[in-house]
């Protein structure tokens, strides 16, 4: 039997996650892994077509299909991105239908599922048989548990190439939007000198996401700065060095206009759009390189207290896991989401209504410097972030250490001294069974009466 486990990580064999592969080749050496590193080889891929034609030959051979991939903002990084794309494009999907196929990632266990749910799409896409998702976390290798676990799953997996067990579809096929759309009853919104930026990767591309730009665009007063990211000097992909975790220093620093543009253009503005469309069940790769490439500003909120709205050509709200993705990418920014504009909402007067109501609600909610509540994304994903930043992984991120230092951010729980001390005098006399029904009839009142004084209070 044959796998072709396809690498999704820049750096090629040099990564954690190809050490969970190596540890499966070797507990089943009865299984031949072929291994394509189509993330660290994608520049080659994207020109020489008789290259991609033999990786794409080596799928085609296979039993069966692993994708081994790190994660990168919430998903797959864009070099593994782009093989997807060039799938589509190249018509290759043939080699994959009817395969056998899983994912394996390994992460911090931020936002693995939406990375494994996007790898799910897009094998129900191809008509592969997904078997399901092996999530590990960077160090679980280390842990014996850990170990017999992803030996279970390998074990599990390949009873299922060979049993043929068939999978069951999780997503269904998307349909494009047929609507065409025109501009139409613009009203001019006075930005009252707020900077607004919208930021596109290719309108070229298609037809209507160029008129919803230019509409939203031309809806300001004084009119959007619009900027296509295919005009951006961008080398490349995010190599996930993790050079810039010392000092916030990309490796590409100097070397391609990224940098400036997303210091001095995207950063200064008060109100900035994301502007795209559908490539198969995300944005481009081009946007995920943008994306990635973020990450030089580490874990930290780089674009704080600023609102954020999207427009999207194709099947948007098809895609639940791209929604989530993209507001828990803001939300862990500390931004607040004005609005999703898509082009499968409705008629081309629906449209614009939605593009007039989203640029309105911008420029008023930056006027009073509003940005929602924390959610979970925001809460949990700081939460998981801090602890990781403070114990294994400091060395790597002084720079996320520094910050987090300086914002008071390292809050566990076992600082709040007074709390310990009360909770543990009341769990012991909540033991005392009179005094327990004492506790459970008064608890509502309790638990309302701090809100007495707040509600006082005239700010």
């Amino acid at each position: 039997m044959k796998i072709a486990v396809l690498n999704g990580s820049p750096k090629g064999d040099v990564s954690v996650t190809m050490q969970y592969v190596h540890f499966l080749e070797q507990r089943f050496p009865d299984i031949e892994f072929v291994f394509y590193d189509v993330a660290l080889k994608i520049k080659k891929l994207e020109k020489d077509d008789k290259l991609l034609g033999e990786v794409i030959a080596g799928i085609a051979a296979a039993d069966a299909v692993l994708w081994a991939f790190p994660l990168y903002f919430l998903v797959v990084c864009s070099q593994y991105k782009k093989f997807i794309e060039l799938i589509f494009e190249k018509s290759a999907v043939s080699a994959f239908r009817g395969k056998p196929a899983a994912c394996l990632t390994t992460s911090i266990n931020f936002f693995d599922h939406t990375a494994q749910n996007y790898i799910n799409g897009i094998c129900d896409d191809l008509g592969m048989n997904y078997f399901g998702s092996y999530s590990a976390e960077m160090n679980d290798l280390l842990k014996a548990k850990e170990r017999r676990r992803l030996k279970a799953f390998g074990e599990l997996f390949i009873a299922a190439i060979k049993d043929g067990i068939p999978a069951i579809r999780n997503n269904a096929p998307l349909t494009a939007p047929q609507v065409v759309f025109e501009a139409q009853n613009v009203q001019p919104v006075d930005t009252g000198g707020k900077k607004i930026l919208i930021v596109a990767d290719n309108l070229d591309a298609n037809a209507n996401l160029q008129k919803m730009v230019k509409r939203l665009q031309q809806t300001f007063s004084p009119a959007a700065e619009l900027v296509q990211l295919k005009d951006i000097d961008i080398k490349g992909g995010c190599l996930g060095c993790m050079q810039c975790g010392f000092d916030n220093v990309c490796v590409y620093e100097g070397k391609d206009g990224y940098i400036d543009f997303y210091n001095n253009v995207v950063k200064t503005a008060d109100i900035l759009f994301v502007a795209g469309s559908i490539h198969d069940r995300y944005l481009s790769s081009l946007w995920k390189c943008f994306f990635d490439r973020s990450f030089f500003n580490g874990h930290t909120p780089a674009l704080e207290g600023k609102q954020v709205g999207f427009v999207i050509a194709g099947p948007f709200n098809q895609l639940a896991n791209l929604r989530e993705i993209l507001k828990a990418s803001i939300d862990m920014q500390h931004c607040n989401v004005t609005g999703f504009v898509s082009d499968d909402i409705g008629s081309s007067s629906e449209i614009n209504a939605a593009l007039q109501t989203m640029a309105l609600n911008s420029v008023v909610q930056s006027k009073l410097g509003y940005i929602s509540p924390p959610t979970f994304y925001q809460v949990a994903g700081t939460k998981l972030f801090r602890d990781a930043v403070f114990g294994r992984l400091r060395v790597v991120f002084q720079a996320d250490h520094r910050y987090y230092k300086e914002h008071n951010m390292y809050n566990f729980p076992q600082k709040y001294y007074k709390w310990r001390v009360i909770n543990n005098i009341l769990v012991m006399l909540t033991k005392i069974p009179a005094f327990r029904r004492e506790f459970v009839r008064r608890m509502k009142k309790e638990m309302i009466k701090p809100c007495a004084n707040a509600l006082k209070k005239t700010e």
